[in-house]
């Protein structure tokens, strides 16, 4: 109960109700800042202790960072009620058709940025292409940004603010700069993107991370990422851009 001078009273409750709807913070909004914070904490220790501090082996690196991601992304989507079914299945030919789109964008972007470099032959650069190209590219779309643009939109799951298009807009642009902070916190867990390489990322997590963005389903950023990693197994093998870590 609020106390009001010459004895009169006000419930919280009757206050709340005098603040208008759109302006009034959703439950799920912090919940949702945890989770980011927590994805944050993620994305930069693992290459910062994985690859930076233990120095591991590239390949095994990847697989740690596959299933750190992973694990992860399932945590979250139970933890915030979304059937990761659903999600997948959620505008799926359009997701998919904008995540194809969006990979050979990227691989117009590697083949201009790198030269080609010398590379495996036979099965292992089907190995490399699945491992380095696939499963790496998957993971980096899934945490990059399928997660923080999700994590945004459910933060106003069921509010009036998210079915109004003005809303839906404005969540929008704030789950791209979620998913710019994680591209860029990740990135920095690099030593070699602690300049301004760092910038390269960012200029192409606005093409990455389109097709999640429109269709707010998880699979349309990882296709499109994992079509710049397997052009870079291809034609730059030796990149020192698209494939980190670099020693």
């Amino acid at each position: 109960m609020l106390h009001w001078k010459g004895g009169s009273t006000m419930s919280t409750h009757a206050l709340d109700s005098h603040v208008p709807r759109l302006l009034r913070i959703p439950k799920a909004a912090g919940q949702q800042l945890r989770w980011l914070g927590a994805g944050f904490t993620l994305g930069f220790l693992v290459p910062y202790v994985f690859a930076d501090l233990l120095d591991t082996p590239r390949d095994l690196y990847y697989g740690i960072y596959a299933v750190a991601v992973v694990a992860f992304f399932t945590l979250w989507a139970r933890a915030s009620g979304e059937q990761v079914g659903d999600l997948i299945t959620r505008r799926w030919p359009v997701a998919l058709a904008l995540g194809l789109v969006c990979a050979a964008l990227l691989v117009v972007i590697v083949l201009r940025t790198e030269d080609a470099t010398p590379r495996p032959e036979g099965l292992a650069l089907v190995g490399a292409i699945t491992w380095r190209g696939i499963v790496y590219g998957v993971a980096d779309g899934l945490l990059l940004s399928a997660f923080p643009i999700l994590a945004v939109f459910s933060a106003f799951k069921g509010t009036h603010f998210r079915a109004r298009l003005t809303g839906k807009v404005v969540i929008g642009l704030a789950a791209v700069v979620a998913s710019l902070a994680m591209t860029a916190t990740y990135h920095l867990g690099y030593s070699d993107f602690r300049s301004e390489k760092v910038q390269n990322p960012l200029k192409g997590d606005v093409i990455w991370s389109a097709p999640t963005l429109l269709t707010l389903n998880p699979i349309g950023a990882p296709i499109a990422h994992a079509g710049l990693h397997v052009s870079a197994v291809v034609h730059s093998y030796e990149t020192d851009l698209f494939l980190p870590p670099h020693h």
